[in-house]
């Protein structure tokens, strides 16, 4: 039996009713609030696949540069018959119109359009005056990678790389050929030990006696501003500068002797263009040669890279070493800026709170607080060395450091100021996220403290302030996240490319907050754009960035540990 066809009339009905069923699944589906559920899933996916992309970016091209790479040698034939010899490491390679090129002078057939080119560094900037050079893939004849060739990492000048010939001792030839290769890496290890003996009296112990030497000259000035010699103290300061004296004659023969040994040995090496350079081992720090590494030598070598990058000084305008002073500038700024901010913050957020009369005068104040977390941040770093440099730090020298002036103590940039600043530009986050904590905490818990006797200052105290401090920590984890990451306000209120001194030493009082810092954030503005070598200091701008988010991210975690246990400790008040 045939089922017999429908009309159009039938057919136009039968369209309409399933539309509308359509149309009302839909609206169902809408109305039961999917769609919103599955667009924020979408969100926070793309957000999620977002950040992690660019954490992957940013470790690959940081955390490569300390990899040891491959070190080529290979002839650049140039079609007008001009060949030289290239030694040095591929770092990038692009392809780029030919018009580009033949606007540097560079001669391309005319049917070429593109050109494919590698940057190579090759090194020995003292000897050859630049450190990278560009060169095209066409041209590179005779590539090949010998096991022989030396990669020496040096104090000045960069990356030195050649062919090791002999190892000298007072002008003498010691080794010469393969034998030389073991030599060179005994006699480096012990110019690494002098050269640490070097820095650590230096730094430390000449360092030491020169704040000392200070504080005498700075206590003598004070007797002579108080119009009383006291002949007692003076004597007093005059034995303690004799010894001083001593200590620092001492020291100085012991550097005078140490320079002298470890000026004794140096090596000769052939670089490209066949030519024989002579390195003193003063300033090398390690020697290699990645072309005869195994892997477990180059894991070897990455680790200790890496540890050298979080724990060692920089050097070479910041492109070489390490970083931790800027690590060090950078936890202790964050410290000290939580010390500030919260006890501000929370006090701000009680009295509006718990004691403000709540009217237009405090709607007009919490209007002010949340306009404060808009303002630019390099407003606040105006208004820090405005008030807390110039007048604060100003009356702070007038008052209690009269023997220092003209030179300021604290009438200058550092890292107690740079800290306030940053409290100032936070504390309103802080000031938030505690009268939320504060509107959540039940009325009834309130009243039953009242009930059972208690003050109101012994309710706050003792029952209302712990129920919100999970949200105090919320606030405090927003402005750590916010302040570490800050640079415009601290290169006017503390932060300078080179620290000489951490701010916190074994000498009296021991945290010296008036001095300098470095800082993580400025160190990659100032090795990304105000570095000399440009190619050299790229890598250690993406390694200095991801150092900076692992950072900021161990703090908040910490933060959240607390604020968690603290949530569980109080959660039952909460029922």
């Amino acid at each position: 039996m045939q089922t017999e066809p429908m009309n159009s009339v039938e057919a136009a009905a039968e369209a309409t009713r399933r539309q509308v069923r359509i149309a009302s699944r839909l609206s169902a589906w809408a109305a039961s609030g999917s769609p919103w559920v599955w667009l924020n899933a979408a969100a926070i996916a793309t957000s999620l696949i977002a950040v992690v992309g660019l954490l992957v970016f940013i470790a690959a091209h940081g955390l490569g540069h300390f990899w040891p790479k491959a070190i080529m040698e290979a002839i650049y034939a140039q079609p007008d018959g001009t060949r030289s010899q290239i030694i040095g490491e591929f770092q990038g390679h692009e392809v780029v119109p030919a018009e580009r090129l033949r606007g540097t002078g560079i001669m391309l057939p005319p049917e070429v359009t593109t050109a494919a080119r590698s940057l190579i560094k090759v090194g020995n900037r003292d000897a050859l005056g630049f450190d990278f050079r560009w060169v095209l893939d066409d041209w590179l004849v005779d590539t090949r990678y010998p096991e022989d060739l030396v990669a020496i990492e040096r104090r000045e000048w960069g990356n030195f790389f050649g062919y090791l010939r002999s190892v000298e001792e007072n002008g003498t030839t010691i080794a010469t050929g393969p034998a030389a290769w073991e030599v060179l890496q005994a006699r480096v290890q012990r110019a690494q030990a002098l050269a640490a003996q070097i820095r650590r009296i230096e730094k430390d112990e000449i360092g030491s006696i020169n704040y000392r030497m200070e504080r005498l000259r700075l206590a003598e000035r004070r007797i002579e501003l108080q119009g009383t010699p006291d002949v007692t103290e003076q004597a007093d300061i005059a034995a303690e500068r004799a010894a001083l004296n001593s200590e620092y004659q001492n020291l100085q023969g012991r550097l005078t002797a140490l320079h002298e040994a470890i000026a004794r040995d140096s090596l000769t090496a052939e670089i490209m263009g066949n030519r024989s350079v002579a390195v003193p081992l003063s300033s090398v720090v390690r020697a290699y040669q990645p072309n005869a590494m195994s892997l477990f030598d180059k894991v070897g070598f990455y680790v200790s890279k890496i540890w050298e990058f979080v724990s060692a000084e920089p050097r070479e305008a910041n492109t070489e070493g390490g970083i931790f002073p800027a690590i060090f500038g950078t936890v202790m700024m964050v410290m000290l800026m939580s010390v500030f901010v919260t006890p501000f913050g929370v006090v701000a957020a009680v009295y509006l709170r718990e004691y403000a009369r709540q009217g237009p005068l405090t709607r007009l104040i919490r209007i002010a607080v949340n306009n404060l977390a808009g303002v630019p941040s390099i407003v606040y770093g105006v208004f820090g060395l405005g008030f807390f440099v110039y007048f604060l730090g100003g009356s702070i020298d007038r008052l209690f450091f009269t023997e220092a002036l003209p030179t300021p103590t604290f009438g200058t940039s550092g890292i107690l100021w740079a800290s306030l600043t940053l409290a100032i530009l936070t504390v309103p986050v802080v000031i938030v996220a505690t009268e939320e904590g504060l509107a959540r905490v039940p009325r009834a818990v309130r009243e039953g403290s009242l009930a059972l006797g208690a003050t109101k200052a012994e309710t706050l105290w003792r029952t209302v302030l712990p129920m919100a401090s999970p949200a105090m920590m919320t606030g405090l984890i927003l402005a750590v996240a916010r302040a570490a990451g800050e640079v415009a306000p601290l290169m006017l209120v503390g932060v300078v490319k080179l620290a000489p001194s951490l701010p916190l030493d074994g000498d009296a009082p021991f945290l010296h907050l008036d001095r300098k810092f470095m800082h993580l954030g400025f160190h990659i503005y100032d090795v990304g754009f105000q570095s000399p070598n440009v190619e050299a200091a790229r890598p250690l701008v993406y390694a200095t960035a991801l150092l900076l988010v692992v950072i900021i991210i161990l703090l908040n975690l910490s933060a959240i540990a607390i604020r968690n246990r603290l949530r569980e400790k109080y959660r039952a008040l909460d029922h």
